[in-house]
């Protein structure tokens, strides 16, 4: 049995599917107090009834993805050990979720957008072993996606690549890269982007990125609340966002509605997963939190994963679904910054090069 207990929904913000909706706003702390107590209530009311609970906090794009690995895995576990699972998932930016766990939120895995994000829960609460992402194969990344662009139908603007989304009149909706593991992802493929070019260097990177976020009339909260403000709301000509977002919007409303564009060049995106050990350790869940994991690099949860327009791991299966995967360049944030450590400090950290761009734009949180 599964469900879904989505804080950016308990907020207003919605899904891909087309309904009332509201931009996610930044949570308070007060707000967050009360969430935190809840999805904790949650997790557990199980256990009083012979089953055992998961909470998995989430990034937001993989709200779809996860609902089918919870389906399946459920099945899974009870044919193989009789017990019932219920699964509790969460979901927002990612460093918005790595947030919630280091003020209390108590989950028994993550899966995240960024590795960066695991780091900093297992540097600030201990939770999460320092050697986390040798512990699964793929440096924990089981999956991986990358990103592209959402266009209007028709391509209205003539959007092909990176070049054209620093026009002029070109207006970009994107996430905030403070809040949106993926918003990272987006703001550093655009980086790499501007290197690859004739002359490309650190200083023209910079210009092209402060003059791509001059065409951003609003930074969201998350990927998923980007998704809303291009599609509900009807803002830009143009959203930058996950390669599974971008062709779930398409699947679910039609392709009437937009087209994806693939640039020339974009980042090889890996979202991690993990074990918050201390948490599970703590609810008796170590077992099944591990399992569950594990089953994403089985051949189901890989086939899920395709399924959901995730990259899978497994050759197989990647073979088995090239067809609905565009070839492009992909960099690594290795091959382009050295560690996410280094794009995290350089880049990302108080007073870092997107603060500084950020600075020197009209772009409103």
């Amino acid at each position: 049995m599964t469900k879904t207990a989505t804080r950016e929904e308990t907020a207003g913000s919605t899904g891909v599917r087309p309904r009332v909706a509201s931009v996610v706003a930044v949570l308070t702390r007060r707000w967050y107090g009360g969430v935190l107590a809840l999805l904790a209530m949650l997790a557990h009311l199980g256990a009083t009834h012979g089953t055992v609970s998961l909470l998995n906090v989430s990034f937001d794009a993989s709200r779809e993805f996860y609902e089918d690995v919870d389906t399946s895995f459920t099945r899974y576990w009870k044919d193989k050990t009789g017990q019932d699972v219920t699964i509790h998932q969460s979901h927002g930016g990612s460093s918005a979720q790595a947030r919630a766990v280091i003020d209390g939120l108590e989950a028994d895995v993550v899966t995240l957008a960024l590795s960066a994000d695991i780091d900093q829960i297992s540097a600030r609460t201990g939770l999460v072993p320092p050697d986390w992402q040798s512990r699964l194969p793929d440096q924990s990344a089981p999956y991986t996606s990358t990103v592209v662009f959402l266009v209007r139908k028709g391509n209205p603007k003539g959007i092909r690549d990176w070049a054209d989304l620093v026009r002029p009149g070109i207006s970009v909706v994107t996430a905030n890269p403070r809040t949106s593991g993926g918003a990272r992802w987006n703001y550093l493929a655009a980086w790499a982007y501007a290197l690859r070019q004739p002359g490309g260097n650190a200083a023209t990177a910079r210009r092209f990125v402060t003059s791509l976020y001059r065409n951003v009339p609003v930074l969201d909260a998350s990927a998923r609340g980007a998704t809303t403000t291009f599609i509900e709301r009807g803002v830009g000509d143009v959203l930058i966002t996950w390669e599974n977002e971008a062709f779930l919007v398409v699947k679910q409303l039609g392709p009437a509605v937009a087209d994806v564009v693939v640039p020339s060049v974009s980042i090889l995106a890996q979202p991690s997963v993990a074990v918050v050990e201390g948490i599970a350790k703590r609810h008796g869940t170590l077992a099944v939190a591990q399992a569950y994991l594990d089953y994403l690099y089985s051949a189901p949860g890989q086939e899920i994963a395709a399924r959901n327009y995730f990259r899978p791991r497994s050759p197989a299966i990647a073979q088995k679904y090239a067809h609905q995967f565009h070839d492009l360049t992909l960099v690594t944030v290795e091959q382009v910054f050295g560690s996410w450590a280094s794009a995290q400090a350089t880049h990302f950290a108080d007073g870092g090069v997107f603060d500084q761009v950020y600075g020197q734009t009209e772009v409103h949180p």
